[in-house]
Formats: C-alpha cells, sequence, structure tokens
C-alpha cells in the first residue's frame, strides 16, 4: 500500500481522501471542489526530500537570513551580476 502524504477533506460535508501524490490530491481537491462548490482543504504530511531542501534554500520560514544564496536549486538575482 502507497505511503499516505496528504490529505484532501471538505469543510462542507464528509468528503475525505488520502493520496500518495500531491498532484493526485489537486486533482481529487480541484474535483470535489468543482463538482459541489463545497470549500476544500488539504493537509500535506510530507514532501519529497528534494521539494524540502528547495524550500529551506529559498528561506521559506519566514525568517531573514535562512536563504542559501549558493544553493544550485535556486535562480537567485544578485545585483552583482550585473553587466
Amino acid at each position: 500500500m502507497a505511503e499516505t502524504n496528504v490529505e484532501v477533506t471538505c469543510l462542507d460535508c464528509a468528503f475525505e481522501e488520502s493520496h500518495a501524490a500531491l498532484g493526485r490530491a489537486r486533482v481529487a481537491l480541484a474535483a470535489h471542489a468543482s463538482e459541489t462548490g463545497h470549500d476544500v482543504d488539504w493537509t500535506i504530511n510530507r514532501l519529497a526530500s528534494g521539494v524540502e531542501q528547495a524550500g529551506a534554500d529559498a528561506g521559506i520560514c519566514g525568517i531573514n537570513g535562512c536563504e542559501n544564496t549558493d544553493s544550485p536549486l535556486l535562480d537567485w538575482h544578485r545585483p552583482d551580476d550585473e553587466a
């Protein structure tokens, strides 16, 4: 059985689904919302390690100075790179 990484839950009815992949969860969320007009939410329990690293490198924790400007994962704009 696949590991559950994302849980989709409707805020207006009993609809709930669990998915191993973020893409499939997003499709289920959009389909239920479109078909019913309900508010649907999701909980992401885990991301792939590469996604977590890219987020960490981008400094998405919200604390200034957390970003990794030397990261090969991101295309940082550096003023000193301009000619």
